[in-house]
């Protein structure tokens, strides 16, 4: 074995740019010595430290960390950064594990969403529901996306995955009255569990439910559909309608798959 290696034999031997290895030295972690030719010459503890250094970056340490322990190597300082590496670690699991919950509940609710019976009127019971929302008057599908991005931006700190939120647009009773049904008041989130940072509330209660596929160009006539059936049952509307959007365009392209639901609180 040699005892000493050139700087492009140090790179090959453990994949590490030219760059680096000069930065190292730069920063006094690594001090090659020079040869005659005025080429670094590194030597055995350098390449001792070099395993270190590689070992530790794998391990998410910062080179700060790294020359720091260098230059104060004990066992108690290995201790402590084997320490702090596993709290490191724990963290890194625990946000993964929320990571999967979410990935899994999305998923969970595509699936039922996709085996969903549509075109038939139920009768849901709710608690109540804490939302976040937007008030804007919209008249086009790509309006509604746009002010659902305007909302996720606005609460971006509670809300972080977009894809996982139940996301609905609301019409107006009084314009019902006047028989205007189509356009949308306002957008909202529907949180996931219970607390106080939220606008509104859909309050709990009896909501008449109906799900439709397919194209959001339909959506008008849905309605009153909806409308005609809480007539014709004698129920009583007693809130603003809205739509919720069960699958949607971040999760499909295809419209033929989107599958809308329209809910209605009311009473007998």
């Amino acid at each position: 074995m040699k005892d000493y290696y050139k700087i492009g034999e140090i790179s090959n031997l453990y994949g590490i740019g030219v760059d680096s290895l000069r930065y190292y030295e730069r920063i006094g972690v690594l001090k090659p010595r020079r040869g005659e030719n005025g080429y670094r010459m590194y030597n055995l503890k350098d390449i001792y430290k070099l395993n270190i250094i590689r070992d530790l970056r794998q391990l998410n340490f910062s080179m700060e960390q790294i020359k720091n322990y260098l230059a104060h190597q004990s066992i108690d300082n290995t201790l402590a950064l084997l320490q702090e590496e596993i709290e490191w670690i724990q963290g890194q699991l625990k946000k993964l594990r929320s990571t999967e919950q979410i990935i899994q509940s999305r998923l969970n609710a595509l699936l039922t969403a996709r085996n969903s019976t549509t075109g038939i009127f139920t009768v849901k019971a709710f608690p109540d529901r804490m939302c976040l929302r937007l008030n804007t008057n919209i008249t086009r599908d790509e309006e509604i996306d746009f002010a659902i991005k305007k909302l996720h931006h606005k609460h971006e700190n509670k809300i972080y995955d977009i894809g996982n939120q139940s996301i609905g647009a609301a019409l107006s009773i009084d314009d019902l009255n006047k028989g205007i049904t189509g356009v949308f008041r306002y957008v909202f989130f529907i949180l996931k569990e219970k607390t106080k940072e939220y606008d509104f509330i859909l309050p709990a209660g009896q909501y008449l439910s109906f799900l439709y596929k397919g194209s959001y160009n339909q959506s008008a006539d849905r309605i009153k559909e909806t409308l005609s059936y809480i007539e014709e049952n004698g129920y009583h509307i007693l809130d603003d309608p809205f739509e919720l959007y069960q699958i949607h365009n971040h999760d499909t392209m295809l419209k033929e798959e989107f599958l809308t639901e329209i809910q209605v609180r009311i009473s007998e």
